[in-house]
């Protein structure tokens, strides 16, 4: 015995708005999040630039204010204007060093040499971690000095007079204070215009999905406040184009469901009216037999009663038959051969042909080149509903043809469906009214008259079990009668089922 499969795990399922805001919101978020990093980032490097070339600007002064006295030595002539420029403020203190390298680097060094004598300046003021590739560059770089930090700016400059050769490396720094309350609150409104923007975002995604999900609201609203037997279609016009396909699933299914009651109701009308017709003679037949002194009357109307109730039976059979053959729930199916089929039914109804002196025959489908074993006219389906749709169909025959008829009953194969015609030379079915003889409760004899013999009802319950097989009934000309028209044949078709691709059922016999 095979354990049992374990059970998938299924997600639970959630609300169109919530799996909507719940894909929508997060990647409106980030969105945002990428987004005003990406303007910090800028805005952080506008800053730093404009502070830089603040910065930058007494470093050129002081590299422009470098002078060899006549003796041959740096002085620093310092306008008041680089005085004004170097000066500390509140928040923002300012040092600066110009160092003399001795001896002078080549063009193209990298190695940052020693510490150099001190021209001006504060000489405990950092040096570059980097040295200046290119005369003239600035080197920008962070350090900390006296506890401060500090950005620091170093410019290295060759000068030349008179055949000497000196360099010098001028660095101006200043404390990150205010570069650091400017990024605050560069950040700080960032933050907040992020916050601003995120919340719109928000109750736009918010209201844009409840917005959206209105026509659906409404339209459960309609269908809850309908009574229960209103089946009018659902209006499509007011929902959106997306859901359009839902509504006519469900208006499809409601007409569908209209058309079962609507069928329901002209059922129950019919048989009600039809058992109530024979219950009320076989009643009148009673009291007159109880009313009857005559012992001879009396048994007439008491085989008067036997008849009419061996009518009321096969109605009420088929009734039922019919109420089954209109059920939705499917029923098992096996590879039958439709010979078969046609053949057991022919048997069981040779004595009641025989009663009506007719020729009741069979006439089975050749069988030319298949496997010994394989059916003649396979099919798939079921063997008691299309048995009980081919006995309508012979009792039919039997019932509407004069005493002295012929009935054929013969299988076939035309192309992709297996026929089985029930034929006969009885006077037939005018082809126009042919239609209307598959209405319940109808009886048709030529020139559309009715006939009280029957229920009508054969021809739906053949059409019935056909259907639910995937075949159908069809009414076509007999054979030749005695009056110069032909009879009627009915014809149960049924798809051919291929015997190597559709294994039977080891139950089944078919022999």
């Amino acid at each position: 015995m095979n354990p049992p499969e374990p059970e998938r795990f299924r997600f639970p399922l959630v609300g169109i708005r919530t799996l909507l805001i719940t894909l929508l919101l997060p990647g409106v978020i980030l969105l945002l999040v990428i987004d005003s990093w990406n303007d910090y980032r800028t805005l952080a490097a506008i800053t730093n630039e404009a502070y830089d070339s603040a910065l930058l600007e007494p470093a050129r002064v002081l590299e422009s204010s470098i002078e060899f006295t006549p003796d041959g030595h740096l002085a620093v002539a310092t306008p008041v204007y680089a005085q004004v420029i170097l000066e500390s403020k509140a928040g923002l203190r300012k040092y600066f060093r110009i160092e003399e390298i001795d001896p002078p680097l080549p063009e193209g060094a990298v190695q940052v040499p020693p510490a150099g004598r001190t021209v001006a300046g504060m000489p405990e003021l950092p040096r570059p971690p980097t040295w200046p590739s290119t005369r003239g560059e600035p080197v920008f770089f962070n350090s900390v000095y006296r506890n401060d930090p500090v950005r620091v700016v170093a410019v290295l400059r060759d000068l030349h007079y008179r055949g000497q050769h000196r360099q010098v490396l001028v660095l101006v720094a200043e404390s990150i204070g205010r570069r650091l309350q400017a990024e605050t609150a560069a950040r700080r409104q960032e933050l907040l215009r992020d916050a601003r923007m995120l919340g719109l975002v928000a109750i736009l995604v918010w209201w844009g999905v409840a917005w959206s999900l209105r026509p659906l609201a409404r339209l459960r609203n309609d269908i809850r406040a309908r009574r229960p037997d209103d089946l009018t279609p659902l209006d499509a016009s007011r929902v959106p184009s997306e859901v359009i396909p839902l509504v006519e699933a469900v208006n499809y299914h409601v007409a569908r469901h209209r058309r079962v009651l609507d069928e329901q109701s002209q059922f129950l009308a019919d048989a009600s009216h039809q058992l109530r017709t024979p219950l009320a003679i076989m009643l009148t037949q009673a009291q007159y037999a109880l009313r009857e002194p005559d012992p001879k009357r009396a048994q007439e109307g008491l085989r008067a009663i036997v008849d009419q109730l061996g009518r009321t039976r096969r109605l009420t059979e088929q009734l039922l038959s019919l109420a089954h053959a209109s059920q939705a729930d499917p029923t098992p199916r096996q590879l039958l051969d439709l010979n078969e089929v046609a053949r057991n039914v022919v048997l069981q109804y040779l004595p009641l042909s025989h009663e009506k002196q007719q020729d009741l025959g069979w006439a089975a489908a050749c069988q030319h080149g298949t496997a010994q074993g394989n059916p003649a006219v396979p099919v798939v389906g079921s063997d008691v509903e299309l048995h009980e749709a081919l006995s309508n169909l012979v009792h039919n025959a039997i019932h509407y043809a004069p005493t002295g008829a012929r009935i054929t009953v013969s299988v076939a194969r035309q192309g992709d469906r297996a026929e089985v015609s029930v034929s006969d030379n009885g006077p037939g079915i005018d082809a126009m009214a042919r239609a209307r003889a598959f209405a319940r409760f109808d009886r048709l004899v030529p020139g559309r008259s009715p006939v009280s013999p029957g229920s009508g009802l054969g021809l739906s319950i053949a059409r019935a079990y056909a259907r639910r097989n995937d075949g159908d009934i069809e009414l076509r000309d007999g054979e030749p009668n005695a009056q110069g028209g032909v009879g009627l044949a009915a014809v149960l078709w049924l798809p051919v089922a291929d015997p190597v691709l559709v294994a039977p059922d080891p139950a089944a016999n078919l022999a």
